[in-house]
């Protein structure tokens, strides 16, 4: 077949043979193809698809020959099948890039989920802001909002948030309160006095405050003093009154009822004490006086052991003086009525003087030879009645047999007759009889023989 234009294969070799291939001449620049073919591998052909093929003159082949091989079609054939086999698959190719997207979109959502919008309100001046905190607590710690025991926060402490929560805080302010006469320290969140009766629960209607209920409480707090509206009944000349008061004291409560105290009239209760709801106050008229008074101070009595007397006998050896003291008393009447005295001071006028005994420890005689066969005991009852101390109307006898002082000391006796005792009386007696027999007795002397 003659060469043209669309050759491109040499002469066939014969069977067996290995083809051959001989030098392509260079042509003139004419016709579509004339430009001579690169190596594959190098460019790819551009022009058109690489399906498309450019279909080729067919060369008489003999019957049984194999076909040729090389040439353009056989070279695109081997490129395409190289580009196969270093290609990527695409959906590996893709794969980094579907997980970098998918991070950031989960990063993106995770964040997202994380940010609350919150509304924070701090002693009464509110707030939004964004926060990633979980709980209340972190958001307070965040914030740098420190709380303390006294102070409220609502939700409580380690709530946990979500967005759109309200948070609040309110700090707690002490206030020295003293309420109705009695003093406490108490703590409050309310912003002003008026809210912190209203938070303490006290009835501020009709109430004494103070201070103005509009008055602010800031952070270091206040001393407060309220007394609230109470009722006291107040009896006074025959009358009763009931008011209604928020007095600080008794006596202004009976002034507020147009009651006045003169003079030393009093309540009673103390006049300075705190009126309580409910209470009586009786008013009392005091008139009163002064009134001084001579009272006795006894004297003591110093007793002294004598042995030269019979046991029993006591001898008053230095006689006792009482003294005297001035006593100044308040003498009032309350009411019409007369009270008991009241002592207000004491002076002592006279000291008292000491009196001094003698008591005896000899021991009392047995018996008085000649006298003691005689009936002592009816004489004694008839000079004196039984009676050991007993003394005549004109005081100079004395005693059980009625001695006179001269007589009794002649016999050994001390001091008066009827200070002696019984026993020592009779055997004084006894010795009289012995000197002057029944004599002495007159009328009674006769009994002795009874």
């Amino acid at each position: 077949m003659s060469n043209s234009q669309y050759e491109t294969y040499g002469s066939a070799a014969p069977a067996g043979a290995a083809p051959t291939h001989e030098p392509r001449p260079a042509y003139a620049a004419h016709g579509p193809h004339a430009a001579p073919t690169l190596p594959y591998g190098l460019h790819e052909d551009t022009y058109r698809p690489a399906y498309e093929e450019p279909r080729l003159p067919r060369q008489n082949i003999p019957e049984g020959a194999a076909p040729l091989s090389g040439g353009r079609a056989e070279a695109r054939r081997a490129a395409r099948r190289k580009r196969a086999s270093v290609r990527p698959d695409p959906l590996r190719r893709l794969l980094p890039q579907a997980l970098v997207v998918a991070f950031l979109a989960g990063g993106t959502t995770a964040f997202v989920a994380k940010d609350k919008a919150i509304e924070l309100s701090v002693d009464g001046a509110p707030r939004t802001l964004h926060t990633f905190a979980d709980d209340v607590t972190e958001l307070l710690a965040d914030e740098g909002v420190e709380v303390g025991a006294h102070d409220i926060v609502a939700p409580a402490p380690g709530t946990p948030l979500a967005s759109g929560d309200e948070v609040a805080v309110r700090y707690g302010r002490p206030m020295h309160l003293t309420l109705d006469g009695h003093r406490r320290k108490v703590w409050t969140t309310a912003h002003t006095v008026d809210g912190a009766l209203r938070q303490l629960g006290v009835r501020a209607e009709g109430a004494y405050v103070s201070t103005s209920r509009s008055q602010p409480i800031g952070r270091a707090g206040l001393a407060l003093d309220v007394r609230t509206e109470r009722t006291v009944t107040i009896l006074a000349d025959g009358r009763t009154r009931t008011i209604r008061t928020n007095a600080a004291s008794v006596r202004e409560a009976v002034e507020e009822a147009g009651i006045t105290l003169r003079g030393q009239d009093t309540t009673s209760v103390a006049p300075g004490s705190f009126p309580r709801d409910g209470q009586t106050v009786t008013v009392m008229r005091v008139t009163g006086t002064k009134e001084v008074r001579e009272e006795p101070i006894p004297f003591e009595v110093e007793r002294t052991r004598d042995p030269s007397l019979f046991r029993g006998t006591e001898v008053v050896e230095r006689a006792g003086q009482p003294g005297a003291r001035r006593v100044t008393y308040a003498l009032r009447t309350v009411n019409g009525v007369r009270q008991k005295p009241r002592r207000l001071k004491s002076e002592v006028v006279r000291e008292p003087r000491t009196q001094v005994v003698k008591v005896g420890t000899k021991p009392p005689p047995v018996s008085v030879a000649g006298a003691d066969h005689l009936n002592w005991s009816r004489l004694a009852a008839c000079e004196s009645g039984g009676r050991p101390g007993a003394v005549d109307p004109s005081g100079t006898y004395g005693g059980l047999y009625q001695f006179d002082t001269r007589t009794w000391h002649s016999l050994g006796g001390s001091g008066r007759p009827q200070d002696a005792p019984a026993a020592e009386q009779t055997f004084r007696a006894k010795k009289l009889y012995v000197r002057r027999g029944a004599s002495p007795w007159p009328h009674c002397g006769a009994r002795l023989q009874g």
